[in-house]
């Protein structure tokens, strides 16, 4: 037997496109379209994707672990030890829907009535206080020097930030009451052990983030309006794709035009 080698596909299927019966909205696009709106269309509408990276095994290992330790704790009601040291009155949030809430092909869903965009995000967790309010929760995975206990201004920062906020506002509208304060379960590798001994050493800390979705109506609507749009929306303003295909279409192009003469 052959072994499979993946080809790039320049043309999606329609139906996974804008206006088709399988697209949503998802959170990981909603960040697409701060990035880069030229990108998001091109995507989205003319169903040309960016080419692909690896996944990170690493990551989703941790995320896999993490999420069976909170597993134990959510089947018992207890509170999971990060949240007993960082003195979170909560637990794991009980639900029979929660495996297709992590889902990240199906998710939270909820269909925006204004646009008529179908909505959607997979949460790594959710926790559940005494008063039944619900706590967003994801698991971050890393290895940098120093404490991880607060977020900076970095822009993968401020997309983590906007993250939870989706996730914060898809509960509420699907009629839960969820705390403003959403947390990052954060996993630091440490580089400083001696030698590796087929292990890593991580740091667990527990990183509070203010979640907002006061900027989601808005954002909804613009995102409506680009999609519908009949010419070619601005590049990102720091997308390295648009330079790229720019460039590499006018060099093209160059040829093709000498060879012509």
């Amino acid at each position: 037997m052959s072994e499979y080698t993946y080809k790039y596909n320049p043309n999606r299927s329609s139906e996974w496109n804008y206006g088709g019966a399988k697209w949503k909205l998802s959170r990981s696009k909603i960040d697409f379209f701060f990035e880069c709106q030229r990108c998001f269309y091109v995507d989205n509408v003319l169903g040309t994707k960016r080419p692909g990276f690896p996944s990170f095994n690493l990551n989703i290992a941790v995320d896999e672990l993490f999420k069976n330790e909170f597993d134990i704790h959510r089947k018992d009601a207890t509170p999971h030890p990060i949240m007993t040291e960082y003195r979170i009155d909560a637990v794991p949030f009980q639900h029979k829907e929660m495996d297709t809430w992590r889902d990240p092909f199906v998710g939270i869903m909820h269909k925006h009535a204004s646009t008529g965009l179908v909505v959607s995000g997979g949460v790594d967790d959710i926790w559940v206080t005494p008063q039944n309010k619900l706590i967003i929760v994801d698991y971050k995975s890393t290895s940098k020097e120093g404490k991880i206990d607060k977020l900076g201004d970095s822009t993968w920062e401020k997309q983590y930030t906007r993250q939870l906020g989706v996730y914060r506002w898809l509960l509420e509208q699907n009629g839960f009451e969820v705390e403003e304060t959403g947390y990052l379960v954060y996993a630091n590798a440490s580089k400083d052990r001696p030698s590796f001994d087929n292990k890593l050493e991580f740091e667990t800390t527990l990183v509070p983030v203010q979640t907002s979705v006061d900027w989601i109506e808005e954002t909804l609507q613009n995102i409506q309006v680009c999609l519908n749009r009949t010419d070619i929306p601005p590049s990102g303003d720091t997308c390295e794709f648009c330079p790229y295909r720019e460039a590499c279409g006018k060099k093209l192009l160059a040829i093709h035009q000498r060879n012509k003469v």
